[in-house]
């Protein structure tokens, strides 16, 4: 039964990730050059970028899981009525627990620091499937942001998982979640800025060093 559950999410998350990465081979040549070929031609990359943040995000916890020995699974859940599922684990320890629940965050924030060092004018070029990432790591921060300063949704979120294996109030969690994110999207807008990159990595970092303390 557990080898079963686990079997269920890595094939939930690698169809997503196969399903992108076709997308994404699909589209490898328009991506890579300066010439904009329509708004029409670039939805199917950008959103191969959501799903690619998304599986990315969810194989963090994943990878923990196996780790940690806490034979993963699928759950339904739901965000005030929205049908969603979360990977799950059986009990580990709060140490555990909060690294877990960080993995997620820490993925997308390696992923948005490669991208956004390496192409800090990302907001100029045709890239619609690295944009998708990008805004994966916006949307995701923010949703888990409402529900860490609302206290609601589900009780598998993520900020939930940190803020009670560390002790500390979610919406501390929250805010450290969600103003990287808002200081990523200034980055986009303002390419040349030097105090929103590193203020951004500062947050990210504290993050880090509170689930690892």
């Amino acid at each position: 039964m557990l080898r079963a559950r686990l079997g269920l999410t890595v094939v939930a998350i690698s169809l997503v990730a196969w399903t992108a990465g076709t997308a994404v081979a699909a589209t490898a040549v328009s991506e890579d050059t300066d010439e904009d070929p329509g708004a029409g031609h670039s939805l199917l990359p950008f959103g191969a970028g959501l799903a690619v943040g998304f599986a990315t995000h969810e194989a963090g916890h994943l990878t923990l899981d196996v780790a940690f020995d806490a034979h993963p699974g699928l759950e339904g859940v739901d965000f005030h009525g929205i049908p969603f599922f979360a990977v799950s684990h059986d009990p580990v320890t709060a140490r555990q627990e909060a690294l877990i629940s960080w993995a997620g965050f820490g993925v997308q924030h390696a992923a948005t620091e490669w991208i956004l060092t390496r192409e800090p004018d990302l907001r100029s070029r045709h890239a619609p499937f690295r944009k998708g990432i990008l805004g994966f790591h916006v949307l995701c921060s923010a949703v888990y942001g409402v529900g860490a300063f609302g206290k609601t949704g589900p009780a598998q979120r993520d900020t939930r998982g940190i803020a009670r294996s560390v002790d500390v109030d979610e919406r501390w969690i929250g805010a450290l979640v969600v103003v990287p994110a808002a200081l990523d999207t200034y980055r986009y807008f303002h390419p040349r800025s030097r105090w929103a990159p590193w203020t951004s990595r500062a947050l990210k970092v504290g993050l880090a060093v509170l689930v690892l303390k």
